[in-house]
């Protein structure tokens, strides 16, 4: 595929781009004054108690979130989580009144395949920081140079460095639209779209709006409906009719979370903005049961890892926001429409055995045209921060088909 160099739209005198299109360079840099006093709090924080044997059956666990937050505190070096921040190039830039940060890791192989990789909640960029030097440079990584992508990653608005949102509406529709918008700006016309959890949800809506412009859609999260919904467990073997009742009673169980964020997500910042440790355990409770980690979470992410992603909502202030997609996309009277269309775009699947929402294949393939389907050996919902190797082979195997 050729290759589109980064450039700026003239405006409509034909002069220079307007002040809020500019690409601007943006380095991580955090006041230590903020370090100091995140310190502080983590410092001064009061537990809650819990019930003996409870284990992480109420929630996150009392002794790994003391540990988590002692870790954090004492022994967490965030000047080298920084450096592998700033690693890779990144900017900011404004679209459509909403600021927006972004990885523009360009390839060194000139014909690279332009790709947009979008993260979800409680996710972050930080999830990506180790596939961009192999999606973007795979020569230098033992990988074919044909399979190079010149990477745009960004901040969703509303998270980590793109800030908070700056007005009520902002949703998964908008997002798709700020991607489409970004990629034009940086003077992609054509290029792959990639996407987990909300991820996929904005990746899907790039399909569905703009078809042209995406070569081929890629999810590691996807969603479908049966063909009758008279009789929606028609044509679904017993694994897959276990799923749907495993998946039940998941619901039952595990979709507070989304409730309170679709509904009143205000209230709960006031904690969570406000104390580290309570921002902590809302977050890794949703990594250790979305993972494949078993009760173990430090089976698939280190403390660092952890705490890379954690610092990014605390260090902007942004979980609020970051929740409030939530109200904006989900919440009551506001289901997404394109769950009712049907993508036309070559799709292709990574089921993760972990994942939170293993759609059958017949039901993804009522809203998707699906053309590659692969069950992953290991790995669950943030599928390129557990697994980097295996995600980055199958985004490669998916777009080298469609080279």
């Amino acid at each position: 595929m050729r290759a589109f160099a980064p450039q700026r739209r003239p405006n409509e005198q034909g002069g220079a781009a307007l002040a809020s299109e500019e690409i601007k360079p943006f380095r991580c840099e955090v006041p230590e004054a903020t370090i100091q006093d995140l310190k502080a709090r983590l410092a001064r924080t009061r537990f809650p108690d819990q019930l003996p044997d409870a284990g992480w059956d109420y929630g996150s666990e009392l002794s790994f979130v003391q540990a988590l937050c002692d870790y954090w505190r004492d022994g967490f070096d965030w000047r080298a989580a920084e450096a592998r921040f700033n690693a890779f190039p990144q900017f900011t830039t404004e679209i459509d009144g909403e600021k927006v940060h972004f990885y523009h890791v360009r390839s060194p192989e000139p014909d690279a395949t332009p790709l947009i990789i979008t993260h979800g909640y409680p996710g972050s960029v930080a999830e990506f920081l180790d596939v961009l030097g192999p999606l973007s440079d795979p020569a230098r990584y033992g990988g074919d140079p044909r399979d190079a992508f010149h990477v745009v990653a960004p901040s969703i608005p509303g998270y980590g460095f793109s800030g908070p949102t700056r007005r009520r509406g902002f949703n998964m529709k908008k997002a798709a639209a700020t991607n489409i918008t970004l990629m034009e700006r940086l003077g992609y016309a054509r290029y792959g779209a990639q996407g987990g959890d909300w991820g996929s949800g904005i990746s899907t809506d790039m399909a569905l709006s703009h078809p042209e412009r995406i070569i081929g859609l890629h999810l590691n999260f996807i969603v479908g409906r049966p063909a009758d919904p008279a009789d929606p467990l028609a044509g679904l073997d017993a694994d897959e009719v276990a799923y749907i009742e495993w998946k039940r009673n998941y619901d039952a169980n595990e979709s507070g979370y989304q409730i309170i964020q679709g509904t009143k997500p205000q209230s709960l910042a006031y904690g969570l903005t406000d104390s580290p440790a309570g921002l902590a355990a809302w977050v890794v409770e949703k990594f250790k049961t979305w993972s494949d980690c078993g009760d173990d979470i430090e089976r698939s992410y280190t403390k660092d890892q952890l705490l890379e992603n954690i610092m990014l909502y605390w260090v902007t202030g942004t979980i609020n926001s970051a929740m409030r997609m939530y109200y904006e996309s989900i919440g009551p009277g506001r289901a997404p429409t394109s769950a009712s269309l049907r993508v036309a775009v070559p799709t292709g699947h990574a089921r993760f055995p972990a994942e939170i929402r293993r759609t059958p294949r017949a039901w993804a393939e009522q809203m998707y045209n699906i053309v590659r389907w692969t069950e992953m050996p290991r790995g669950g919902h943030f599928a390129a921060f557990e697994q980097p190797g295996p995600f980055v082979g199958e985004v490669r195997a998916f777009f080298r088909a469609l080279r």
